[in-house]
Parts: structure tokens; sequence; C-alpha cells
């Protein structure tokens, strides 16, 4: 493959080519002395010749070409003496010096330009060129030039150096023991330039189709060469910014190093200068720098004349390449405020971040040209419009994969051996695609090709590599005499260990470059000579260098990084799961502090499989169990992050970690999690990342659906594919997907032997591409359906395809074969629906005959488009009579035919005479006319009746059982049809009288129109909706619309608008047709089948006045069952406001009046809350924004309770009096929310006074109200000295919450909750003060409101109260800092008795409970044990106290804390013999140095214990036993939990001993734990004894289905059990049929989660057929099992028997629209139900309507989650319809469903209940 770059003569050439025009311009003036000066160059005999030319331009030309011909030196030399002899335009001048060399002129040629040769010159040209002074021309042009010339070539000399020849040489040496191949011989990467106009940041929700690099779908990439990248697209003097960004390891620094050394070479003669710059070394500095300082103190320094260098620098910018490499390495934060305001000179010092920043925008140096590389990462927003470039390193492709390798290995013999290894396997193959991994592939293969030429085991995986190439390079300089692998590890352990912290320690700092001081010297000797570090000069100021080193490639640091973690015994099981987490192919701005971890979560993966245990056993000097333990805690958390929620990318990302642990359960269970995650959109896929997803898609037992849409991914991408067996629906769409691609595909397609469906649609494939598919897909024999649309297929060759379709005896579906038809009549019959086109064909009625004939011949057409022809009214007529006779499936267009009136009516009988037309769509305005047809056999055209058997009435009425008619659609819209009209068209219409929708919209029926057509609707006896858009109608349509409503029964619906498009829209009930022998009444009075729901009236945009509301309300209070009235933007007044409330008690079905979109006055606010005085149905007064209002009604007058909120409606302390009054009116009201206002202090303390004045009970919300720290105080005043304040939360954070409860009924509590308050000193002083007042206060929590430990002993002096219990807690980060004793000295300054301790300090909580009055009884026994323990003697006071504070103390629990000695101490033999110790919690802690055996020894002396919680606490197998023999002194134990504590099969067995002696047992929590089928067998065989038994957790353990039917068998004896907790286990089917067949005995089952355990359609029908018995459930999870449409239809008829159902969970369950009906339907029969989640499933518009729908009859439902379904604009609209007069509600989940970004705005504005974001 040619090189980008030309060899020297090459680019010589295309410099003179380049140059030649201006050259011959400017030398056509001077010809003497050009011909003068060549007889120093040519010989004379060939200039002989030129006498006779007397044109200069022409003699200039022969003479330049003698002068090229005569070869590069000869050419080189006169370039140099023109330059040095002519005043040459400057771009001229240097071109030819970068050409020549920009060398002096050698002494010979010096003594060959003499003096004579100037006397040919001519005078004015000579002149030009000497000084006045004793200096000569030469002296001046050459001390012009000297400092500049001298400064480029110290620059190449410096480059040549660095990246050059020099350095290859130099490090000869080391070839062998580089881990990375920049000592190899470059190899041409892969670069494919975007078109993008700009790049993208993802500033929101993670959404994957908004990113750091562009769309790929957003723009066509081409490949180009590295020369390209600097062929200049941009004005002369605008600065060219380059940004290329690569995945790590393609080669991005390798290629800057290898362009330095082009450009040192003379291979890019546009560049005077090129300045190199790594951003890992700009991080280190911390002063600001001037442009000169960056280019010459950080990169190389003149050795004279720097101002004259810097000037020309400056004058020649455009001539000025500056490279920035690894701009995602860079430490600072850099944003548009980088970058200079105005121009900066450029002797102006700045941050690095700003001198970039200007650099890129051309404010200094304008006219250079900018490289940037980086990582695909977020990128600064300054660059989004400043590239002009911007294009992607892919790394290697097959073909530059085979040339490297055949250079790596070219003097071994075994070189072919080594490529054919590769290309036979194909993971090797697609790893060594980039470039570092290839490099180390081919360390890995000398090696093992050395030792072993005929069987070669390679490492599997990236990791695996990784430790394999360390391990080579050690033996490598070490030899074998060192022993094996065991003992070069043992010798170098140190020095490993070492490196991986210097590693760890610099990600985290973010830490790229070390100096000497960092790195041990043991550290340093090792790496270095094992090529594992590399050093370099590290300049950060003028003064002398300092030697910087960095791991060789950022990779390797992640490498050794993830090592330490895995080898560190400081690292526990916490912290590791801390660090794993995945990366999104775009970075949030908010995970700056992991941007160095590119690769960090794979290399953790890779180290958790097997083959990797031994290495890190060794390396850590551990057994297999603790090298396991850590093991294990990454498999867990990669399966658990396989259950949330993942972007296409992070999908990519947690397969690559899949991959790498080579576990197959691993992958098996998440494979099974990622069933329906398998949807990529708009993303770059290489053939590595396919390997990862088929490795876990074939791991997986489901057969899946995989979608790439706007996917860019190389053609090798398919071939990978090839092997993924368990694809059931693979879909492509790409406008890439061209031929090439489908001939790719093609080959792939034979190795998917469960694909049943294709789609490749939205491509840009021809019939070549769809031949090549076709004949594949012809060898598929199990596909089903083939979609091939929106493709550019034009006239495939339609009989072999048909041929080859037919051999498929599977094939149910085709898309997109287009069929064009020619005028002559030949044509095939396919096997399959195809679409005939006679467009544009100039047909007239003379050819309607011709036309009939052909459709009559083909039985399967589809698709019949006849449009654009000149057919008119007699031939659409003839046409429309054969309809009988024509198998038409989809639609008839007839559009542009010439139709008049006539001709529509036409097209209208066609409705009544073809039973399968189901729509006609006619618009005379844009001539449409389309007729569509149901394909349903049984809507079979029936012939036109000649007499009818049956008069007209009794015909319509007709037998009941006879076959209905199909719904018909007629839209006759934009025709201008006007009052006159309608006769003809209701003559027609009027035998129509199946039609279900008519739409007359944008015609000119006007009010005479409207009432006219009322008068014929009681004709149209099936019609549910009818529109009369945009028809002019007036005010006066209006009244009598809404009259209609009185007068029609069957309006269901009616939406109105009179604004700048008019609506008119009208939706019926269905009506009963009832069998009579009497003709049909002429009116709705008819039976309709839905009576008892209610009706809506909506008028919107209409100017209506006092008096026009009243005569409306009149007219809707004659309504019946009129349920909603919605007047919004009407510019309603306050009279028309107080008219329309006055008449709600007349309004007696009306639950819900809707005034949006208007402005309401104070006033208007005060008559909208005394509606509630007006009308006793009214539930809910709401108001938002003083722009949309909202008044529930109830159904009757009982009592009910009453809410008010005004939110957001800008009340401040002037309106608080009057409404007060109005509220008091009512004795105020259940809830009250005046959120979002302007209250402040003043207004708070005007409202607390009208509370002190009348009793009430009420929830009252003043959060967003601006009130201080001194109105909070105010506050607490009132609640310590009101005697109906029960509860008052507050937090003055972003928040801002302030609630308030009020009861007239006697309550016992009274509770404050005080969270980040920022109180001063002052404050806390104060609110102790006011405390000391609240004697009746049962429960304190503060959080976070800057209280001192200090002020926490204040405080708690100040708590006390008169009797009864006190709850304390205390949330401050200084209880995270504290020792246990300190914060016990601070427990025991609390007034009271303690019943209560606890202590979390990873939620930095101190809580006390306190007991008055204060007691002693009980403690002398405790003392007399005090007694036996001899603490020293500066610590038994503090043991007395906390004997005494303690003695009554029932509940003790710490988490996450570290108990030292001492404190080890006083809790085994203080705390836990307590007498009164019930309940005992120890999680995520440890005890030092003594362990938890010392623990549980002290257990025993709880023997009141009856709670026993040692969650996350890493118990041992050891002791297991130990806790055993303490459970026989627990004998009131009812509660024991160990979740989270690897507990084998062993220990389990032993606990099971242990709990057959515990009959007071109610719940067992032994959750992710490691507990298989022995564990749970033994377990099972307990319970059967175990009858008071209530709840029991197993969740996350591994089990198999055998497992599980022994403990459902087990716990069907277990008649008392509430909650059963099994997510996780992967029991099955035959565990879920097993349960059902428990679950009779289960009647007090309350909550039941069965959430992942691979439940499909067999076990779930049985057990929702079976969850019907357990009557009192409150709770059900079965989300991430596959249940299937019929499960989901049997749970949803068993949803009424759930009377007390409060929460089910569904997610990730398969739920579509077909189950949405069944499901909405079995919800509004649950009366509890509160939450409800559907997320991560299949529902679209269809089934959010029918959610939506049933929302109303679910009064306590709160959340309803729809996250990441397919739910639309309609769907998103009904559901913030519905949501509307569902007031209880609290939100509704939407995030991730395709619902258009401003509509999602727009409903969010309008309800924040509706979340469309992610938070």
């Amino acid at each position: 493959m040619q090189p980008p770059f030309q060899n020297d003569d090459l680019d010589l050439e295309a410099a003179i080519v380049h140059a030649r025009p201006q050259l011959l311009e400017f030398l056509s003036h001077h010809p003497n002395w050009l011909l003068t000066t060549s007889r120093r160059f040519l010989p004379g005999m060939v200039l002989n010749g030129l006498d006779g030319i007397t044109d200069h331009k022409q003699k200039v030309s022969v003479l330049l070409d003698l002068l090229e011909k005569a070869g590069p030196a000869t050419w080189k030399q006169f370039a140099q003496s023109l330059c040095m002899e002519c005043n040459l335009p400057l771009d001229l001048e240097i071109l030819l010096l970068s050409s020549a060399g920009e060398g002096n002129l050698s002494q010979e040629q010096e003594a060959h330009t003499d003096v004579s040769a100037w006397s040919s010159v001519p005078k004015g040209f000579a002149q030009r060129r000497h000084c006045s002074n004793s200096v000569s021309h030469k002296d001046v042009k050459q001390q012009r030039l000297d400092s500049p010339v001298k400064y480029q070539h110290l620059l190449i000399d410096s480059i040549r150096q660095r990246y050059g020849s020099r350095r290859a040489a130099g490090a000869a040496a080391q070839e062998q023991t580089q881990p990375l191949a920049f000592n190899q011989a470059f190899v041409n990467l892969v670069i494919q330039q975007s078109k993008a106009s700009r790049l993208k940041e993802r500033t929101d929700k993670p959404r994957e189709g908004v990113a750091s690099a562009p769309k790929p779908e957003e723009c066509a990439d081409t490949a180009m060469k590295v020369s390209d990248l600097f062929r200049s697209v941009v004005p002369s003097g605008t600065t060219k910014v380059i940004f290329l960004f690569g995945k790590p390891g393609t080669g991005k620094t390798m290629l800057m190093h290898w362009i330095c050394q082009k450009w040192a070479e003379g291979a890019l003669p546009q560049f005077l200068f090129t300045f190199l710059f790594e951003f890992r070394q700009l991080n280190l500095l911390k002063r600001k720098l001037t442009l000169k300082e960056l280019l010459f103190d950080l990169f190389l320094q003149p050795e004279d004349s720097p101002d004259a260098v810097f000037q020309y620098l400056l004058e020649n910018a455009s001539h000025t390449l500056i490279i920035f490499d690894g701009l995602d390495e860079f430490a600072a934060n850099m944003d548009m405020s980088s970058s200079s305001k105005g121009r900066p000179t450029p002797t102006s010092p700045m941050s690095i971040s700003k001198l970039f920043a200007d650099l890129c925008h051309g404010k200094l140096l304008p006219g250079c040209t900018v490289l940037v590389t980086s990582r695909p990462k977020r990128l600064p927003d300054f660059l989004l419009n400043t590239v002009d470039l911007l294009a992607e390193i892919w790394g290697f492709d097959h073909e530059k994969v085979e040339e490297y390798v055949n250079r790596y290995f070219h003097r071994y013999s075994f070189k072919e051996q080594a490529i054919a290894h590769l290309k036979n396997n194909t993971k090797l193959l697609s790893m060594c695609l980039i470039p570092a991994l290839c490099y180390v592939v081919c360390i890995c293969l000398e090696y093992l090709l050395r030792k072993h030429q005929m069987s070669v085991e390679l490492p599997q995986t990236m990791t695996q590599f990784y430790i394999k190439m360390l391990l080579i390079f050690i033996n490598k300089q070490q030899g074998e005499h060192v022993g094996g692998e065991e003992a070069q590890l043992n010798c170098n352990r140190k020095a490993i260990l070492g490196l991986c912290d210097l590693a760890l320690k610099g990600l985290e700092d973010k830490k790229l470059v070390f100096y000497v001081g960092d790195i041990p010297e043991h550290v340093k000797e090792f790496a270095s000579l094992h090529g594992l570090l590399t050093v370099f000069e590290v300049k950060t100021n003028g003064t002398c260098p300092e030697a910087g080193y960095a791991f060789v490639h950022l990779s390797l640091q992640e490498f050794f990084a993830a090592l330490c973690l895995m080898v560190s015994k400081r690292v526990d099981k916490n912290y590791l799961k801390k660090k794993l987490s995945l990366k999104s192919k775009w970075t949030l701005k908010n995970e700056a502090k992991t941007e160095f971890m590119e690769s960090f979560h794979i290399f953790l993966s890779g180290l958790s499989s097997k083959e990797c245990r031994t290495f890190l056993m060794l390396l850590a000097e551990q057994d297999e169990a603790w090298v396991q333990d850590k093991q294990d805690t990454i498999l867990q958390s990669l399966k658990k992050l396989a259950a949330t929620h993942l972007t296409g990318p992070k999908v990519i990302e947690l397969c690559h970690c899949t991959f790498e642990t080579q576990d197959l359960k691993v992958a098996q269970h998440i494979g099974s999690l990622l069933n329906f995650k398998y949807e990529f959109k708009n993303f770059r896929l290489t053939p590595l990342d396919m390997s990862a997803l088929v490795f876990v898609m074939n791991s997986g037992q489901h057969l899946t659906y995989l979608d790439f849409a706007g996917c860019l991914m190389d053609i090798d991408c398919l071939e990978v594919l090839a092997g993924c067996e368990n694809v059931e629906h693979l879909s492509f769409r790409s406008r890439r997907c061209g031929d090439d691609f489908a001939a790719a595909l093609s080959k792939s397609l034979q190795g998917m032997g469960n694909l049943k469906k294709l789609e490749l649609t939205g491509g840009s494939m021809t019939a070549e591409g769809m031949t090549n598919l076709v004949q594949a897909s012809s060898q598929c024999l199990q596909l089903e359906e083939i979609n091939l649309q929106d493709n550019r297929i034009r006239d495939p060759e339609v009989k072999r395809v048909m041929d080859l379709f037919s051999r498929m005896e599977k094939l149910k579906k085709i898309e997109s074969l287009h069929l064009r038809w020619e005028e002559k009549k030949e044509h095939v019959t396919p096997t399959r629906h195809v679409k005939l086109c006679l467009q544009d064909c100039s047909l007239s009625s003379q050819h309607a005959e011709e036309i009939i004939a052909i459709l009559q011949s083909c039985p399967s057409l589809s698709e019949v488009d006849l449009s654009g022809n000149k057919l008119g009214d007699e031939g659409c007529s003839c046409l429309l009579e054969s309809l009988t006779w024509i198998s038409i499936s989809k639609q008839l267009d007839l559009s542009q035919n010439h139709l008049s009136v006539n001709g529509i009516c036409s097209l209208l009988k066609s409705v009544n005479t073809c039973q399968k037309v189901v729509e006609v769509q006619v618009s005379h305005c844009c001539e449409t006319a389309v007729l569509r047809f149901t394909a349903d056999t049984e809507f079979a055209c029936l012939p036109p009746r000649e007499e009818p058997v049956f008069s007209t009435d009794d015909q319509q009425n007709g037998d009941e059982n006879q076959t209905p008619s199909a719904s018909k659609k007629i839209r006759l819209t934009d025709s201008r049809f006007q009052a006159s009209d309608l006769e003809k068209l209701c003559a027609v219409l009027k035998e129509c009288n199946s039609i279900s929708e008519l739409d007359l919209s944008y015609n000119h029926l006007g009010d005479e129109g409207l009432l006219q057509l009322f008068q014929f609707l009681p004709n149209l006896k099936m019609l549910s909706s009818l529109k009369l858009n945009d028809n002019q109608i007036s005010l006066n349509s209006v009244f009598f619309l809404a009259q209609s409503l009185s007068t029609l029964e069957h309006i269901k619906t009616m939406n109105l608008s009179l604004g700048h498009m008019q609506v008119v829209h009208l939706t019926f009930w269905e009506r009963i047709r009832v069998r009579s022998t009497s003709r049909w009444r002429s009116s709705f009075l008819a039976h309709p089948k839905h009576e008892a729901k209610g009706r809506c009236f909506r008028l919107k945009d209409c100017r209506v006045g006092p008096e026009d509301v009243t005569r409306l309300c009149h007219m809707l209070a004659q309504c019946p069952q009129l349920t909603e009235i919605d007047l919004s933007g009407n510019s309603l007044s306050d009279q028309s406001i107080e008219r329309l409330l006055s008449f709600l008690p007349y309004l007696c079905h009306l639950t819900l009046l809707s005034i949006r979109n208007a402005t309401f006055s104070p006033r208007c606010m005060v008559l909208l809350i005394n509606s509630v005085n007006l009308c006793e149905r009214i539930r809910m007064v709401e108001v938002r924004s003083n722009e949309n209002a909202f008044l529930h009604l109830g159904a009757s007058m009982r009592s009910q309770k009453t809410s008010c909120r005004l939110t957001d409606c800008a009340i401040g302390q002037g309106q608080i009096d009057e409404l007060c009054r109005v509220l008091e009116q009512r004795g105020w009201l259940a809830e009250v929310d005046l959120s979002r206002n302007q209250l402040g202090d003043e207004g708070l303390r005007c409202l607390l006074d009208h509370l002190h004045q009348v009793p009430v009970t009420c929830s009252l919300n003043l959060s967003h109200n601006r009130i201080s720290q001194d109105g909070v105080l105010h506050l607490i005043n009132a609640f310590a000295t009101s005697g109906n304040t029960t509860e008052v939360q507050v937090s003055l954070c972003s928040k801002a919450t302030l609630i308030i409860k009020l009861t007239s009924r006697d309550d016992p509590r009274k509770i404050l909750r005080l969270s980040e308050c920022n109180f001063q000193p002052e404050h806390l002083e104060k609110l102790c003060l006011l405390l000391e007042k609240c004697t009746g206060l049962t429960e304190y929590i503060s959080s976070n409101n800057n209280m001192t430990v200090q002020a926490a002993e204040r405080l708690l002096h100040s708590l006390r109260k008169n009797l009864g219990p006190l709850k304390i807690s205390i949330e401050e980060p200084w209880v995270g800092k504290e020792s246990i004793t300190n914060l016990l000295e601070l427990a025991v300054q609390a007034c009271g008795n303690i019943t209560e301790i606890t202590i979390c300090k990873d939620k930095t909580l101190f809580q006390l409970g306190v007991k008055f009055p204060h007691c002693l009884e009980k403690v002398e026994s405790v003392i007399s044990r005090l007694h036996l323990y001899k603490p020293g003697i500066k610590h038994a006071c503090f043991y007395q106290r906390v004997l005494e504070k303690c003695a009554q103390l029932q509940e003790l629990r710490w988490s996450h804390v570290e108990l030292h000695n001492d404190e080890a101490d006083m809790l085994v033999r203080i705390l836990l013999p307590l007498p009164e110790l019930k309940k005992f919690g120890l999680t995520s802690s440890s005890i030092m140095p003594t362990g938890i055996d010392y623990l549980i020894t002290g257990l025993q002396n709880c023997q009141a214990i009856e709670e026993l919680n040692l969650g996350y606490m890493e118990l041992s197998s050891a002791a297991i036993p130990k806790l055993v023999l303490g459970f026989r002194e627990m004998p009131s134990l009812k509660r024991l939990i160990l979740n989270h504590n690897n507990i084998s099969n062993d220990g389990c067995s032993r606990l099971t001993e242990a709990l057959r002696n515990m009959r007071y047992m109610e719940e067992i929590n032994l959750s992710h734990n490691n507990i298989g089928d022995p564990g749970l067998m033994n377990l099972a065989a307990v319970l059967l004894e175990m009858q008071n038994l209530k709840r029991i957790d197993l969740s996350g353990n591994s089990p198999s289905p055998a497992g599980g039917e022994k403990l459902m068998e087990a716990l069907a004896y277990c008649k008392h059990i509430e909650e059963l907790l099994l997510s996780r286990n992967v029991f099955g089917d035959r565990t879920a049929v097993k349960l059902a067949l428990c679950l009779p005995h289960m009647t007090n089952l309350r909550i039941l989660h069965l959430q992942n355990n691979n439940i499909g359609p067999a076990g779930g029908m049985e057990l929702a057929r079976a969850l019907v018995v357990c009557g009192l459930l409150e709770e059900i999870s079965l989300s991430e099992n596959d249940l299937g449409e019929g499960s989901i239809h049997a749970l949803s008829e068993g949803l009424p028997c759930f009377e007390h159902l409060r929460k089910i969970d569904l997610k990730l369950c398969g739920v579509t629209d077909d189950a949405s009906k069944s499901l909405s339907h079995g919800f509004r029969r649950c009366p509890s139900m509160e939450e409800i989640i559907l997320s991560w499933n299949a529902l679209g518009d269809g089934g959010a309507q029918e959610l939506a729908s049933a929302l109303l009859g679910m009064e306590k439902l709160k959340m309803l989650d729809l996250e990441k379904n397919r739910i639309g604009t309609h769907g998103a609209t009904k559901l913030a319809e519905e949501l509307a007069k569902c007031p209880e509600i609290q939100f509704i989940r939407l995030w991730d469903n395709p619902v258009p970004r401003d509509l999602a705005e727009n409903l969010t504005s309008q309800d924040p209940r509706l979340c469309f974001s992610f938070y």
C-alpha cells in the first residue's frame, strides 16, 4: 500500500508544480538574470537553442523546464540562489526554501557566484538588493534568515533525536522489551474522516443519541490518508484545527511522533516549524505562560536571537504546525471561559487551557495549523464550532494487521506460521485491529513460537495477554536460570507491587507523569529495565529540565492499577465494588474523576477470571479462598450492573467485562438479564466489541433481538456476528448499509441458525445488494420475515427473487419488494402481495376497462397507484364499480385524476358497495383521493343487491346474528365544501350507515352547514368520531353544540376551539343495537352502551364574557352525566370565573373543572379557594403558577378530606389574611399546599398566628417560600408552645422543604425534623433554649445543620420529656470521624435512660432512644458483672456512667464502624450482657485486631436478644460454628439477619442445625450468600418445623431448580409466612410451578419477590393462576422474567382478587400493548394499588392510552413507572390528560421513551408530575 507521504524527490516535484505559476510570472520580468544564472547550473550547449525565443514568458518556461530536468540537486542549488539574490514574495520564498532545504550556499556555489553575474541584472532589479552601507545584499539577506533557519534546523535535529532514526538506533538494544510498538516500523493506520460540521456533547440525561463525537447517522465518513489531514480547506490566514479521536491503543501518539519525524525528513514542505506538546506533561505546569514561553521554554529554545525567531514565527504563522497530544489526559478544567476575551497579545501570560483555546480560536498565532488528539471523551465547548476537520483513528484493518505481523516476524522462520495462527483465530484477529494489542499479541506469539514450534496456546483475553507480556519481559531479562514463573514473580514481587501502587495512586490523583522522587528506586529500576516506564525530559520553565517517568501507555497504568486492587491487603470488597463501574461512550461532565480509567474496569473484570487466580495468589502471597473472595466480588458486581439501566455503549462495556471474566455462568446470567437490552443507536462498533457481544449473547438461554440503528461498524463486524447462534431478530438501520454491506451480511447469515426475522431498512442498497442478500436468505429456510424497506431498490429481477423466496417454506412476510409494471400487460404472478404502480402514465377514461382487466388478473395486490393520470369522474366511476372483483389488500390511490364533486360521491358510494373498503380519504384542493382496504377475509366484497329482500328499515335492523359491517372512515378535508354542497354529500352518506369516523375539516360549512349536518347525524348510527375543524363557525355554533350535549346523549366528548385553528371534534359512545321489528328512531335517544360513564366538554381559545359564561353554564347544567369541563385559554375575567363557580352546585355529576393557560388575579385565586365553601362536593382546588387551575369534585357530599394547592402563585404576606379567612369558613382543610410562593418570614408569622386561633387538622406545605433561619426558629417556638402541632419538617437547602402537620385531636406524637438549615452558633443556642420548653417532644431529627459535637452535647442536655420515649437523631459529618468511645461519651450526656443507640458511619448518623423518667432499676446485676471486668482506672467512671445510662438499653445497631480493642471489650463485656437488650446489629464493620470470633463469643451473653443482624460482616467458614454455639444462649431469638456474608453450603447446614431449636423464629435473612442446593435442602428440612416463621429472604444465592423445588415444598408448611423474598436465584419454571402448587397453603402471604428467576411462560402461567388464593398480598415483584403474554393475561385476570395489593413490579417482563388492556382492567379493580412498575418493556402508545384510561379508577395510586418503553406523542399526551384528573398521583416516570423533547418539556411545564428525566 502506498505510504501517505511521498519520498523526497516526489515532494520536491510537487513543490515545483505548486510554485511554478507564480515563479514563471515573477521571472518573466527578469529573463536576462535567469539566463545568466542558469549558465552556472546548465551546460552551454543546452542553452544555445534559446536565442530564437523572443517571448520572455516562453523563454523563462523553457529555462525552468531545463533546470527541473537537470535533477533535484541542480534545482535545489538554483532555488537557493534565487532566494538569496532576489526579493521574492514571502510565500514563494518559503515554498522554494522548504523544497530546497534552506541551507546556505556551498563554497563551490559561492565561487561561481561572481560579480559579473549581477551585471546582467536590470538596474532596478539589482538596486533593490543593495544596502546603503557597506554590508552586501547577501549579508543582509543572510542576516534576516539565519536565526529562523538555524532554529528550523535545530528543531529538525531535536525531533529526529526524539522520534526519528537516531532515537530508533538508540533504542535498538531495548527492542524486545518495549511493550508497545513505538520501536516498530510504522504501519499506516485506518483513518475515517467525518463530514460532521460540529462535535456534540452530552449535557443532559444520558441518551445514546447525543454524544461527544458526531452521530454516525448524521454524516457520511470517508477513508483518508495522513497526508489528507493537512490539505488546506480554510481561507489563507485562518487557523485550521484538526481533531483526531480514537479509542485507547489505536496509535494516536505513535502517529503524532511519526508525523513529526516525516516533517523533519522534509515530507511536509508547507510547514517551516513543528511543535509537539503532550497534555500529560502540560498537567505539571502550575504557572501562567506566554506563547513564546510555551514554544521555546517547553519545547526547544533557540540558540540565539529568540526575539527574531519568535517574530518570524508570528509573521509566518501559516507555516507552523502545533500538535497537542492527549486532550483527554488534561486534568484541568477547560471550557468556554478558558478563551480570552478580545485578542490577547503574544506576550500575555495565561494558563495552558487559555493558550490552547486561543490558539484554536486563532486569537494567538492566527493562520497556524493546530492538530489535537484525544480519546472519545467530553470535549470543551469552544471546540464545538472551531474544528475544521474531524477524523477518527480506527487502528488497523485486516490488511494492515497482516502487514504489521509481516514486519514484526520478518527475520523469523516461523513468520508464515504466525500469520496463519492469527488468521485462523477470529477473536485474536479482532483484538489485533487495535495496534497496541496487536503488538502485545505478537510479543506473546513470538515467545510461544520460539519455545513450542508446533503447539501454541495463546491467552484468551486482553488482561491475560498483559499478564503474559509481563511474565515474558521478566523472563527475557532474567532468563530461564531464575526458574519458572513462580520463582520469577517471587524475585520481583516487591517491585511489581510497588509499580501497582504507583499506577493506582497516579490514576486516583489524575497523575500520569512521575518525578524521580515519586518512584522508589527498586521500582524505577525494574520498570525501566523491562520497558514498562519510559523516561523523558520534563520542562516546566526555562531552567534545567527534569527527568519525568510515565507508563509507556495509559492502558498499562490502568492494568497495574487494577492489579493493585486485586492483590492489596488494604483493599476490601466494598472498595472494590465502588471502583467497578461501566464507562459510557459519552462522558458526563460530572464524570471527570474517572476520565483516565478507560480500560480499568475491563482489566478489573479480567483479573476475576479463574485463569488469573494462580498469578494473583503468587503475587499477593494469599491462599485461593482469599483471591477467590475478591474475584467473586467483581463477578457479583457485574451481575448487579446487568440489572441496572444501561445505555447501548454501557451494554457493550459490560459485554467486554463479561468476556474478560471467561466465566460462562456469569455470562449466562448477564445474558439473561440483557435479553431485552440489545438496542444500539448512533455509535461506532468494532469487531472487538462484536466479539464480546456475541460471547454474552451465545451464553444466554434466550433467543434475542439485535437492533443496530445508525451505528457505524466495520464490515469485519459482520464476520464476527456470523457466530451468533442466539439471535432471532436482526435489524440494521443506516444509510451506510449499501451493497458492500449486504454482500458481507450475506456471508454471515448462514451461521445464524435461529434467525427468523431480518431487517435492513433505511439503507442505500440497490438491486445488486438485494440479490446477494436474497440468495443468502434463501439458504436460511427458518427465516419467517424479511424487511428491506427504504432502500434504493428500483428494478429487481422479480422472477428470480420470487423463485428464491418460494423455496422458503416458513417465510410469512416480505416488505419493500417494489414491482413496477410497464404499459405492456406482461407480469408475473407472485406468491406474495405486491405493489402495482401506474403513476403519471397519461391514462384516461378510455383506458379504464384495460386497467380493470389488469387488476382482475392479479389476485395478490397490496397497493395500486394510479395517481397523476386523467381518469376523471367517468374513468374512476367505472373502476370503482368493479372493485367487487378486484383483490387489493392495502390501498388504491386515485389522486390527481381531475375528480369533481360527482366523482367524490362515487368514491363515497364504494364504502357501501364494497365492504372491504375501510377508509376514503379525499382532498379536493390537494387533489388527493385514496381508498384503503382491510385484508380480513371475513369482509369479502359482496355484489350489489338488485332488490332489497326487506324494506329499508327492516334491512337496517336485520337479524342480530348477522355478520357485522366493518367500521368505515371517511375523510373529506380541504375541499372548500359549503353548506350548499351538503345535500348532495349527505344523500350519499345516508347510505353509508357503517361509518365510524367522519372528518369534514378544512371546509367552508359555517354555522348553517353545521346545523344542517347535525340534523343528518341520527342516520350515522355507528359513528364514533366527527371532526369539523376550521369550518368558519362562530360563537353561536358553540352554544348550539353545547345545547346538543343535552339532546344527543350519545356524545362522549366535545372538543371546541375558536382560536387561530378552529377545532370541532366530537366522539360518541358505542350504541347497542337491539333486535326489534320497529324502525330505528330518528334520534340519538337509543341505547348507549356506556351510559354510566361520564362525558366531557372542552372549550378553548374562545373569548367569552360573563354573560356568555352564564348562558353556557345554563346549557351545561342540563347535560346528563357531564363529568368534565375544560375552559382553558379563554381569557376568563374574574367576573366570568365567579359566575362559573356559582354554577358548581348545579353540575351534579362534575368531577373535574380545568382552566389552563389563564392569568389569575389575586382576587381570582381567592374566588377559586372560596369555591370549597360554595360546593361541598369539591375535594381539591389546585392552582399552579397563576395560570392553571383544577377543581376536583367528589361523587357525593359525604365526608371526605378536602385539599387546597396554590403553588408558584406569587402569594406574599399581603394575601395571607384574606386567604386564611376564606379557609376558616370551612374549618380549614385536610391539606393546604402553598409551596413555591413568596411568604417569607413575615408571611409565615402571619399564617402561624391564624393557625393558633382555630383548632384544625391539616397538613400545611410551605416549601420554597424564602424562609430564613430566623423564620425557622419562630416556627419551632410555635411548635414548642402549640398543642395541636404534631410535626414540623424543615430543610433550607435546595429542596427548601417546610411542612407543618396539625391536629385537633389528642395525638401523643410531636416530631421535629431539621435538615441542612445552615445554623450558625447563635441559631443553635436559640434552638436549644426553645427545645427546653418543648416537653412533649417524641422525636427530634437533625441532619447536616452545622451542629458541632459541643452543640450536640448542649442539645442533649436541652431535650427532656415529661413522660414516655424520645428518639433523637443527629446526622453530621463528624459522626463518621469520631470513635465509638467518643460517641458513647456523647450519648451518656442525654437526659433519661437510653433505650436505643444507633451509629451508622456511612450515613454519618448518631441516634438515641431515651426513656423518661430516669430510673436505676436492674443496674445492680450489671454492675456486679462489671466488677469481674477491671479496665484501667481512667475508664472506670466512664464505664460506670454507660452502665447507669444504658441499663434499659433495648436496641443497639452499629454500621460501618471499626472497633479497636477497648471498644470491642466494652461492647462484648458491658453492652451485650445488658439484661433488656433485644435487638443487636453490627453490619459492614470490623473488630481490630481481635476479629469477629471475639464478638461471637460475647453474643453468648445476649440471653434476651430477639433480633440479631450481622449482615455484610464477611463471616468466615470458621466463624459459623462459633456463632451456632451462641444461638443456644438465645432462646428468644426471632429475627436472624446474615445477608452478604459469603456463607457456603457447609455454613448454611450448620446454621440450620441451630435453627431447629429456635421455636420463636419469625425472620431469616440469608440473602446474597453462596448457598447452593445442599445448603438449601438442609434449610428446607428445618423449615418444616418452623411454624412461626413470617419472613424469609434467600435472594441472590446459587441454587438450582432442584433445590428450589425442595424449598417450596418446605415453605408450604410455614402457615404464617408473610414475606417470601427469593429474587435473583435463577430458579426457573420448575420451581415456579412447584411454588404455584404450594401457594394455597400460604394464605397469610403479603409480599412475594421473584425478581430475575429465569421464569418463562410455562412457570409464569401456573404462578399467575395460583396467586389468586393469596388474597392478602400487598406487594408482588416478578420483574426481569420473560413471562410471556399468556402469563401477563392470567395475572391480570387475578388482580381483582388482591384487595390489599399496594405495589406490583413487572419491569423487564416483555409486557406489550396487547397485554396492557387486560392489565389496565385488572389495575382498576385493585382498590389499594399505590405503585405500578412497568419499565423496560415494550409498551407503545396503545398501552399507554389503556393505562391512562385506568388512572382515574385507582384512587390510591401514587407512582406509575413507564421508563424505557416505546411510548410516543399520543401515549404521553393521553397520560398527561388523565393525570390532570388524578390529584393523588405523585409522579409518572417516562424517561427514555420516544417522546419529542419539546413535547416532553411542554407536558412537564403543565404538570411537573410527568417525569421525563433520568433522575
